[in-house]
């Protein structure tokens, strides 16, 4: 007898990685509900700590339009998430540059050590899990894991901007 649901042909559904690849978005987000939980933290702070993180390692500015837009969040729980931000010692607002009414976020040291704290274990794991791979096979999983991640955000936006005329359903 077949695992699959009743009615359901066994080749439907995605193809075999692309489940592992949901499986593993799946526990990637428990992962960051517990550790952030633990933290009393929110997903949304977490993700917006990542981005804040991954700006600063470009030298570019973020600002709370810039966490509106690439969370995409209404303002008053763009507003929310700052103050919890700010409220919580992650994050400090600043007025810098020459336009002195644009806010800019930037994280504080103990953002950097909480985050350290609650990833920790995750880092830890994964690094022991790659252990087990030659570095030709971590080059073709991390050429494959970017290429996966560009499908999704191509895939993204066009969810968002709606189907295409010529692609949609007839």
């Amino acid at each position: 007898m077949s695992a699959e649901a009743p009615g359901t042909p066994a080749a439907a559904g995605p193809p075999p990685l692309v489940r592992l690849l949901q499986e593993f978005t799946l526990e990637a987000n428990r992962y960051v509900d517990s550790a952030g939980g633990r933290h009393d933290m929110h997903r949304t702070d977490l993700n917006a700590l990542a981005l804040m993180m991954r700006h600063a390692a470009r030298n570019q500015i973020v600002t709370p339009g810039v966490l509106r837009k690439e969370l995409n969040l209404s303002s008053p729980a763009t507003t929310a998430l700052v103050d919890r931000l700010h409220n919580s010692g992650h994050v400090v607002r600043e007025r810098e540059g020459a336009d002195r009414r644009q806010v800019q976020l930037r994280m504080t040291p103990k953002a950097y050590r909480d985050g350290g704290a609650m990833f920790l274990p995750l880092a830890r794991h994964m690094g022991a899990a790659m252990e087990g791979f030659t570095p030709e096979e971590l080059q073709i999983v991390t050429r494959f894991m970017n290429s996966m991640i560009d499908a999704t955000v191509r895939a993204g936006e066009e969810a968002a901007r709606g189907p295409s005329p010529d692609k949609a359903p007839g």
